[in-house]
C-alpha cells in the first residue's frame, strides 16, 4: 500500500470527479490521501472531504503565496481548527521566494504562526520551501532540537538544506519532478535519505511524474514516482511502498490506518 502524502482533492481538475479520482488511485494500490489546504477558505472542504472518506485525512494551514490575504491568522486559530479529528498535520506553510506572491515578512510572520501551532498541538509541520533556505531552516531552528516535527514536501532543495532538515528530525517527501530528466541533482539526493524519513507524494493535481507528464496529475500517479523511486534506490517497489507508508502513520500518528 502507497499514501499520498500530499494532495489538493479539492482543486480543479480533482475536484470535478473526486469519487472517480480515488477509486483510480485506489485501484493503483495506493490507501491513503493526506488532502493538504492552503487558505483558510479552503479548510471546511478538505476537512469535509476527509469526514466522508476512511482513507482520507486533512491539514490546515496557509500557503506562503496566500500570506498576504490573511493577516489575521495567528497560531490560535491554527490550533483550533486542528482539534478536529480528521486533521493530522499544520500547513502547508513556509517560505516561497521564487514567486514572492506575498511580501516575505508577512510569509514569515505565517511560518512562526504555523510553527507554534505545531509545537502547541504536537502535530507535524508541511514545510513548502523555495528559493528560501536559510531562512526555512532559521525559523524551523528556532523551536529547537526535537522541539517541531514534520516534512519538507516536494523537496526540490539542495544536498545540504536536506542534511540540515534531517538533522532537525524533518522527513523528505519526494514528487513526480524526482521523475524529471533535469532532475539528476534531486535524484542523486533521494538516494541518501535514511529509509525512515522518506514519504512520496503527488501534489496532485500538479507535477504529474513520467511517463504521465502533460496530465493533470492524479494520486494515482504517485505509483510511477514510488517505483522510480524503488529502482534509484535499489530496492523492490514493495519495499518502497511498505517503508514509505510505515514512515507516514509513524509522522502523522494522529491518523489511524483504514481497515
Amino acid at each position: 500500500m502507497l499514501i499520498d502524502s500530499h494532495c489538493h482533492l479539492n482543486y480543479p481538475g480533482l475536484r470535478e470527479d473526486v469519487a472517480g479520482v480515488l477509486a483510480r488511485a485506489r485501484g493503483a494500490g495506493v490507501g491513503g490521501f493526506l488532502g493538504i489546504s492552503t487558505k483558510r477558505s479552503e479548510w471546511p472542504d478538505v476537512i469535509a472531504r476527509a469526514d466522508a472518506e476512511p482513507d482520507v485525512w486533512a491539514t490546515i494551514g496557509i500557503h506562503p503565496h496566500e500570506a498576504d490575504q490573511h493577516p489575521d491568522t495567528d497560531a490560535a486559530m491554527l490550533v483550533a481548527a486542528a482539534a478536529h479529528p480528521r486533521v493530522i498535520g499544520i500547513g502547508e506553510t513556509g517560505l516561497d521566494y521564487y514567486y514572492d506572491k506575498s511580501d516575505r515578512e508577512r510569509q514569515r510572520t505565517s511560518f512562526r504562526a504555523h510553527i507554534t501551532a505545531a509545537r502547541a498541538t504536537g502535530l507535524p509541520i508541511i514545510v513548502h520551501t523555495r528559493e528560501a533556505e536559510a531562512d526555512t531552516l532559521e525559523l524551523l531552528s528556532e523551536a529547537g532540537q526535537g522541539a517541531l516535527h514534520g516534512v519538507i514536501h516536494c523537496f526540490t532543495a539542495s544536498q545540504s538544506f536536506a542534511e540540515q532538515a534531517l538533522a532537525l528530525g524533518f522527513y523528505i517527501s519526494l514528487s513526480g519532478i524526482l521523475t524529471f530528466k533535469n532532475a539528476r541533482d534531486l535524484q542523486a539526493s533521494a538516494v541518501t535519505i535514511p529509509d525512515d524519513r522518506l514519504l512520496v507524494e503527488t501534489d496532485a493535481p500538479f507535477l504529474a511524474p513520467v511517463p504521465m507528464r502533460g496530465k493533470t496529475c492524479e494520486p494515482a500517479f504517485v505509483a510511477h514516482t514510488a517505483r522510480f523511486l524503488a529502482d534509484l534506490r535499489g530496492v523492490t517497489p514493495e519495499v518502497l511502498a511498505a517503508t514509505t507508508t510505515a514512515n507516514f502513520f509513524r509522522l502523522f500518528s494522529k491518523a489511524t490506518p483504514p481497515q
